[in-house]
């Protein structure tokens, strides 16, 4: 894969070793695991995260020149639809072959809440539909500083509301990457806030869940990462949270109620500033009966389950079961 690919493939996505607590219980990185950190390094992620003016700039840029949310070509075996609900785009992706009695998926993009969905998501979307014989359900929902999450985290969860109703019997996985699972999260919140089903599962991938990004060993960890870095996090979630304060759970849902949540599935690593909250955030869940597996891989970087190494494939092809 070129530096072109993996640039458009990944584009730009806000939220090492946690000081004090025991490494994760895993093998160590693969080589191709380890090369790709260093590649990761040499592309501008983690400047466009280095400072505030940096994040305004890219926002900026982006109102000048809207980066497009249509889908790829996402392969043979695969049916798009493009709908509108609530004045959203929103893409179904279902098998080819027929998709009655298939299960369903939502899928919440990450990118900070200012970048739109891009190539590498599309990619996952077509390979669960794919693999996994699902329909996905991808809404394309508006980025701040447009949109913020006092609206953004009520209607999402009002499109999950209304697709666990038509999914009938059907299983309804919810799955997010970054600031994808962070809303996943919060919607789910509202959802059980409210008395409402709650989905089969969710799959938070690197969950953005804590916009604060205020702990002392993050600082440590930052240094780490290839990625991200905390003042451009930070300035991303204040522009998200709109007159909302960054702790509200709408912003930062690790500060929610966790009781009577779906069960969920969490992928991290060590070289991603945000682990600590994904650690934080399956023991919240534990504490209150909600069952968690949290997959800590030892210097793994952001977003890895979507890479393409093989912490990644092992990673893909364990949301491909969960979701099926």
């Amino acid at each position: 894969m070129s530096v072109a690919r993996i640039a458009s493939a990944f584009q730009f996505c806000p939220g090492s070793r946690l000081l004090g607590m025991r490494p994760p219980a895993d093998l160590a990185p693969s080589l191709q695991s380890r090369c790709f950190n260093l590649l990761l390094r040499q592309l501008p992620f983690k400047q466009q995260l280095a400072s505030a003016e940096a994040v305004q700039a890219h926002v900026q840029k982006l109102a000048l020149q809207p980066a497009s949310f249509e889908p790829p070509n996402l392969g043979g075996g695969v049916e798009v639809t493009l709908t509108k609900m609530g004045g959203w785009p929103v893409y179904y992706t279902a098998p080819s072959s027929g998709h009655e009695g298939c299960n369903h998926v939502m899928f919440l993009h990450g990118g900070g809440y200012i970048n739109e969905i891009v190539p590498a998501h599309w990619r996952f979307v077509g390979q669960m539909t794919r693999k996994a014989r699902v329909v996905c359900v991808v809404p394309i929902y508006p980025l701040a500083p447009r949109a913020t999450a006092k609206d953004v985290v009520p209607k999402t969860a009002e499109l999950l509301r209304m697709l666990l109703e038509d999914a009938g019997p059907a299983k309804v996985t919810v799955v997010g990457n970054s600031a994808g699972a962070g809303l996943a999260l919060a919607a789910c919140q509202w959802l059980r806030y409210r008395g409402h089903r709650q989905p089969h599962r969710m799959v938070l991938i690197s969950p953005a869940a804590d916009a604060s990004v205020g702990r002392p060993e993050q600082v440590e960890i930052a240094a780490r990462d290839p990625i991200q870095d905390i003042p451009g996090i930070i300035e991303a979630g204040r522009l998200y949270a709109g007159e909302l304060d960054v702790g509200h759970p709408f912003v930062s849902p690790l500060n929610g109620a966790f009781r009577s949540l779906a069960p969920m599935t969490i992928f991290s690593g060590t070289r991603d500033l945000l682990y600590p909250d994904s650690v934080d955030l399956s023991e919240r869940a534990r504490a209150v009966g909600v069952p968690v597996e949290l997959h800590l891989l030892r210097d793994q970087p952001h977003n890895y389950a979507l890479m393409p190494t093989p912490e990644g494939r092992q990673a893909r092809a364990l949301i491909l079961r969960a979701v099926a």
